[in-house]
């Protein structure tokens, strides 16, 4: 009798405005795959021979999986959250080993006539292990380094497990969990070190055909963008008005010097150049240190003395890390190269196709792009093309409006939650969703590089429907118990 009630309760506070917005989205998803695999001659949206009625079996074995999660007592989540998690990650290691090799990835697991992706699915144990780390006993990010260790440690074990299955896009959706850690008490210096890494990157690697100074153009713009970090770091992070109207002074002063010179045809060596004069910066701020005894100047010093570092190997990561095909995907996205018959060739027709759009869109089952299949995976990672070609900017803005609606409702449950460990995964959660959510619009639009990202809810496969659907119940099943306690 007191599970009945139990069950009843659950419920009862189950958060159903977001399990309308999921069934939504997956019912809009089914649909939309349907319209870019539509075949004249199978033309049954529920066939399970077609890809539409493969997602719709998915879509069932999706909902059995959410109501088992409901059903599920709460604690069981947070008790068994390390054991999960690890289980996921010997999965994850297990899966390099004896995934076959399909496109040069080892990272699907054929059982029977199934294929499904671990990766997916430790996301939502590497979530449930974070929350729990969160949790603990008088547990604070900022205490100890040892802190930021462990949960670290948490974030980027199965990134490196998924690298090892060469599946790099699926790795790097994890990272997205750093915004947890700011959330919870994380300085956003670090958020800024990594939006610097990747705008140095850009510019270094984008602007390479013209000199300045002798050295590359990119290089150049690098350089003189870490001398406005060192300004802006000591007026707004040290505080320190005088020191930064000093530096800034020399570099203007410097720079002005520079030109003049060069008006004046005088060779000067750019690399020298500039690492002399951020040399001098960076003696007067360890000078400044040494007087004031102010902490803050050791960090400004670091974060100029590693951007430096970082420019150098911008050009090593490039051409020696990066895999011939990924460096392709990275210049087509930033216009470096067009390669409209390899690897543009995707985004180049997805382009076209959304395009061809307009407002209102061509009808459903009417786009001439994705019926005569000229965009590859259009099911897939591709398949906005295919909403922005049918439905026009209205569909495809309704469609982002769902997802904000879904993303928005996400972090009010966040902020609601009584523990940290409610508040810790629903963050993850929103997370995870935004990082989908953001690189494969860009990648389909041709913002960003392609990467193998799926859409959530949309793109066809099972792996990624259950992933989400596992971080979205375990959600709702975390939430409705904040309200049961107090029933």
């Amino acid at each position: 009798m007191q599970n009945n009630e139990k069950s009843e309760s659950t419920f009862r506070y189950v958060d159903w405005f977001t399990v309308v917005l999921y069934l939504l989205l997956v019912t809009a998803g089914m649909v939309s795959i349907y319209a870019a695999s539509y075949d004249f001659d199978h033309a049954n949206m529920l066939s399970f021979t077609e890809f539409s009625g493969k997602q719709f079996r998915w879509i069932g074995l999706s909902l059995v999986l959410g109501l088992v999660i409901l059903l599920i007592d709460v604690r069981v989540y947070e008790n068994y959250a390390y054991v999960i998690y690890g289980a996921l990650l010997l999965l994850l290691l297990v899966t390099i080993f004896i995934a076959p090799d399909i496109k040069g990835s080892r990272s699907w697991l054929v059982i029977g006539p199934m294929s499904l992706q671990p990766a997916e699915f430790g996301k939502f144990a590497t979530a449930l292990c974070l929350a729990k780390l969160f949790s603990g006993y008088n547990f604070v990010l900022n205490a100890s380094r040892k802190n930021y260790v462990r949960a670290l440690l948490i974030i980027f074990l199965p990134v490196v497990l998924i690298l090892g299955q060469k599946e790099t896009g699926s790795a790097l959706v994890y990272l997205s969990l750093f915004f947890v850690l700011y959330r919870e008490g994380m300085s956003g210096l670090i958020l800024l070190a990594a939006f610097c890494a990747v705008l140095f990157f850009v510019v270094e690697v984008k602007f390479t055909g013209s000199l300045i100074l002798g050295i590359p153009s990119g290089q150049a713009a690098v350089f003189i963008m870490i001398m406005i970090l060192i300004v802006a770091m000591l007026a707004i992070y040290c505080k320190h008005m005088d020191g930064a109207r000093n530096v800034f002074l020399w570099f203007v002063g410097t720079g002005i010097i520079a030109y003049v010179l060069e008006l004046c045809g005088v060779t000067i060596p750019g690399l020298f150049f500039f690492l002399g004069v951020m040399a001098v910066s960076i003696a007067y701020c360890i000078l400044l240190m040494f007087k004031t005894k102010a902490r803050n100047l050791i960090i400004t010093v670091g974060a100029a003395v590693m951007s430096i570092i970082f420019t150098f190997s911008v050009d090593y990561a490039f051409t020696s890390i990066l895999q011939p095909h990924q460096q392709m995907r990275i210049k087509v996205a930033l216009g470096i190269e067009d390669d409209l018959r390899g690897a543009g060739y995707n985004v180049n027709q997805s382009k076209i196709a959304i395009g061809s759009g307009g407002m209102w869109g061509k009808g459903f089952l009417n786009g001439t792009q994705t019926k005569l299949k000229y965009v590859p995976e259009q099911h897939t990672d591709f398949i906005y093309c295919t909403i922005g070609e049918e439905e026009g900017f209205v569909g495809s803005a309704a469609v982002l409006l769902m997802f904000l609606v879904l993303i928005l409702r996400i972090l009010t449950i966040a902020e609601r939650q009584p523990t940290p460990f409610g508040r810790v995964y629903a963050y993850c959660v929103a997370s995870y969703l935004i990082f989908h959510l953001s690189i494969n619009i860009g990648m389909v639009i041709g913002l960003c590089p392609v990467i193998g990202i799926p859409l959530p809810f949309f793109s066809y496969g099972g792996s990624s429907l259950w992933g989400f659907t596992f971080l979205l119940f375990i959600l709702l099943r975390i939430d409705a118990s904040r309200r049961e306690r107090s029933f």
